[in-house]
């Protein structure tokens, strides 16, 4: 099985974090590959990594990092393919490792999502692997039509609800 999506973070701190992905990315029957570089201790296996990504198959690449969290941008740099990234709370309340995601300099960018989004970066990654692939599309498809359900569902469930001043 070749994969599809790249999960790379900075050390193995980050795999708490980043097991969402890696179970959303299940869920989605989309093959991955999940592992640790450092944009800082393994500067040359990143560039390796993020050089070579495209040639083996990989369609996107998800990287998380905290504190500085130069990776992502550092893949970014280095490939052609898009980028997730995925600000993990490590210090200040994620608000170093959003910024140094979101403050890419034009020509390299890096989609973000929410600190410690890491579900939501899966998410992501299988729209854009979607967009070329009908079977992954379908199952978006469902999951989107899911999460509508579930709040029908929630509504239904509210309205229920009884409080002396409750009008609906």
């Amino acid at each position: 099985m070749t994969p599809k999506v790249s999960i790379i973070m900075g050390s193995t701190s980050d795999l708490k974090v980043m097991e969402a992905a890696a179970a959303t990315l299940n869920e989605f029957k989309i093959p991955f590959e999940i592992n640790a570089l450092s944009a800082h201790r393994t500067p040359e296996k990143v560039e390796k990594f993020a050089r070579e990504a495209a040639g083996r198959g990989i369609k996107v690449i998800i990287a998380a990092a905290g504190m500085a969290a130069h990776l992502p941008g550092v893949i970014a740099a280095f490939t052609p393919l898009p980028v997730i990234g995925v600000p993990v709370n490590a210090a200040l309340d994620g608000m170093d490792s959003i910024l140094s995601i979101l403050q890419m300099p034009p020509g390299i960018p890096v989609a973000t999502v929410s600190v410690d989004g890491a579900r939501n970066s899966a998410i992501l990654a299988a729209q854009i692997v979607a967009s070329s692939d009908a079977e992954v599309m379908d199952r978006v498809v469902a999951f989107k039509a899911e999460l509508k359900e579930k709040i029908i569902k929630a509504n239904e469930e509210l309205s229920k609800l009884e409080y002396k001043y409750k009008t609906n």
